[in-house]
C-alpha cells in the first residue's frame, strides 16, 4: 500500500527549477517578454528548447526562427510560460524509463502537443487566463510521478496487470488510493495553482464532474484532448492510453465542436 504522503513525498521530490529558468518565469508572468528573452538567452539549452518547439511543423512557419525575443513575441504569455513550464519538466523526465515505453523525446512531443492543442482549445472558447492554460501541465507532471511511484513497486504493478488485465489507472488506486487525476491535484497545490485548476483536471477525468459549469466545460474539453491525444500511436504503444477511460456521454455536447477543432489542427 502507498499513503498519500507517500504521495506527496514524490512529489516533493520535484526540484526547483535552475535559476535562470525561475528568473525568466517571474518576468513572463508580469508580462515582460523582452526582460524573459534576455534572461533565457544565458541558458543554451533552454534556448534550444524553445528552437525546437517553436520550429515544430505544427506552428507552420516557413523560416526558421531562431531568436528568442521572436519565440516569446510569437508564443505570446501565457503559451510562452506553458512552454517554460514544460521545459522544466523535461529537466525532471527520467532519464530512463521502467514501466512506460517511453523516452525524453516521446515526453518532449506529448508535452508540446498537449500545450499547443489545449492553447487553441482556450482560444477557441476566448479563454486568456495563465493559470487555465498551465493546467495541462499537470498531467505530464503526474505521469513523471507514476512512473517513480511504479517503478519502486514494479513487480506488484507487473503481477496485477498480467494476472487481472487491470488498467494503470486501477492499479494506481489500488496502490496509493488515488488516481491519476487525483495526483495532479496534490502537483496542483504543492505549485501553488489556484484550486479551481485542480478541479478542472478532476473534471477531466470524466467520472468527477463539477457543479460550477465553467470548470465542468473545461473538464470536458480537457477530458477529450487527454483521450484524442494519448489514443495517438505512439502514447498507445507507451501505455500511456491505459490511464484514460474515454466517457462519451460526459462530453457528447462538445465531441463535434471539439473534432472540428482538431481537424483543423492537423489541417484537415
Amino acid at each position: 500500500m502507498v499513503t498519500t504522503e507517500d504521495i506527496k513525498d514524490y512529489i516533493k521530490k520535484i526540484p526547483p527549477p535552475p535559476d535562470i529558468l525561475y528568473k525568466t518565469v517571474a518576468c513572463v508572468n508580469s508580462g515582460d517578454l523582452v526582460k524573459a528573452a534576455k534572461i533565457a538567452e544565458q541558458d543554451l539549452a533552454l534556448k534550444s528548447y524553445l528552437k525546437n518547439l517553436v520550429n515544430k511543423p505544427i506552428y507552420g512557419f516557413r523560416n526558421e526562427v531562431n531568436e528568442i525575443s521572436q519565440i516569446f513575441g510569437i508564443l505570446g504569455v501565457n503559451a510562452a510560460k506553458q512552454s517554460l513550464y514544460n521545459y522544466m519538466l523535461s529537466l525532471l523526465s527520467p532519464k530512463k524509463w521502467v514501466l512506460f515505453k517511453m523516452n525524453q523525446v516521446l515526453f518532449y512531443d506529448l508535452q508540446a502537443d498537449l500545450s499547443r492543442k489545449w492553447h487553441d482549445i482556450l482560444v477557441h472558447l476566448k479563454i486568456d487566463d495563465k493559470d487555465i492554460e498551465s493546467a495541462i501541465t499537470l498531467l505530464p507532471s503526474s505521469i513523471i510521478v507514476c512512473e517513480a511511484l511504479f517503478k519502486d513497486h514494479i513487480e506488484n504493478v507487473r503481477l496485477l496487470k498480467a494476472t487481472k488485465d487491470l488498467d494503470y489507472n486501477t492499479i494506481l488506486k489500488r496502490l496509493a488510493q488515488l488516481d491519476l487525476f487525483d495526483i495532479c491535484k496534490h502537483i496542483a497545490k504543492t505549485w501553488d495553482l489556484p484550486d479551481t485548476i485542480g478541479n478542472i483536471v478532476l473534471a477531466a477525468s470524466g467520472v468527477k464532474e463539477e457543479s460550477d459549469p465553467k470548470i465542468n466545460l473545461l473538464g470536458k474539453w480537457m477530458h477529450l484532448l487527454l483521450f484524442y491525444e494519448l489514443s495517438q500511436p505512439n502514447f498507445v504503444e507507451a501505455g500511456l492510453n491505459n490511464f484514460i477511460e474515454f466517457n462519451v456521454e460526459y462530453v457528447s455536447d462538445i465531441y463535434e465542436d471539439f473534432m472540428q477543432l482538431m481537424n483543423m489542427e492537423v489541417g484537415l
